[in-house]
């Protein structure tokens, strides 16, 4: 019965008024936090916000920057095959040039052997 006495009751004016302000304490408190977790949201939403803002735009760039590249890989493409024909085309004159190159040869010996046997003639004579 010892511990019944020196127990502080609670209906105590003074008791009261730590009670009170202890409660305001927490209260204050509990409001900060509230504001913290507020503000922590608010800043996460923008960030998320931001991060899928800037993700679709770079996504944007990469199709249009991929679209760009198709068509140059196209262009190029096309540029090449050209170049290709061109000298297949080219190859192809080659041989005829070589095949006229090789007719000339003959032509320039069978001139030399009549220039050669003219003028034999004409020493002869």
């Amino acid at each position: 019965m010892g511990d019944r006495e020196t127990e502080t009751p609670i209906a105590d004016g003074n008791n009261q008024s730590e009670i009170f302000r202890a409660i305001e304490v927490v209260e204050r408190d509990s409001l900060a936090i509230a504001q913290s977790f507020t503000s922590l949201f608010a800043s996460l939403r923008l960030a998320l916000s931001e991060s899928t803002t800037t993700s679709l735009h770079h996504m944007q760039c990469f199709t249009d920057a991929t679209g760009r590249l198709q068509e140059s890989v196209l262009d190029a493409a096309t540029k090449g095959n050209r170049y290709i024909n061109s000298c297949l085309r080219l190859n192809e004159e080659m041989k005829r040039i070589d095949d006229l190159a090789s007719q000339l040869k003959i032509l320039r010996k069978h001139v030399d052997a009549l220039d050669s046997a003219v003028n034999k003639l004409l020493n002869v004579s």
